[in-house]
């Protein structure tokens, strides 16, 4: 029994070492998941209500909300970082997310503004409109759990390292188990 639950953690731990973000993609979570007909898609003109910070020190370098007008542009165009084209893709108006956004879908190896060189962004998002799209009559929230949600903004990459790792960690247990198994013969069968 012991090797088992031993065999268990093994592979509980080897599957969220797995998960854990890699630092140079793009993270987003859906932090108020809304139900919606329509979502965002290239092309797009859209309103997004933002507060960005550093991921060093959570130093906010600058935010819509403190202008009180959303940000207006047009999503998968090159007119804005790497990172929002991508992470602001398939969301619904009045959806949240939070995007980390790592210097190679940010600004890179130069500095801009109050943003070092090479830095990681926060970005906290709010959806508020798509031109051409009217705004809902109210907004329906999903019920959904943080585990169902990471899977769902998974990178196919993040998905593949760890089926890969789990694949990994069962071979493990299955060496573990009959290593252990071999003084005993069991006939309950």
């Amino acid at each position: 029994m012991r090797n088992f639950l031993f065999s268990l953690s093994l592979v509980a731990s080897v599957t969220l070492g797995a998960l854990a973000s890699d630092p140079s993609e793009l993270k987003i979570d859906v932090t108020l998941p809304v139900e919606c007909d329509r979502k965002t898609q290239k092309g797009d003109t859209i309103q997004v209500h933002y507060r960005g910070t550093l991921a060093s020190n959570g130093n906010k370098f600058d935010a819509s909300y403190d202008r009180g007008t959303p940000f207006s542009f047009s999503l998968g165009g090159g007119q804005v970082i790497k990172g929002w084209d991508q992470g602001l893709l398939d969301m619904c108006i009045g959806e949240k997310r939070t995007l980390t956004v790592p210097p190679e879908f940010g600004y890179g190896n130069r500095a801009v503004g109050p943003i070092p060189a090479g830095s990681t962004l926060v970005f906290e998002t709010e959806l508020m409109g798509i031109r051409g799209v009217p705004n809902p009559e109210s907004i329906v929230t999903k019920a959904s759990s943080s585990a169902s949600s990471a899977f769902e903004t998974a990178s196919p990459k993040v998905v593949e390292r760890a089926a890969s790792k789990i694949e990994e960690a069962a071979e493990a247990v299955k060496t573990i188990i009959a290593d252990t198994d071999d003084a005993q013969e069991h006939n309950e069968l």
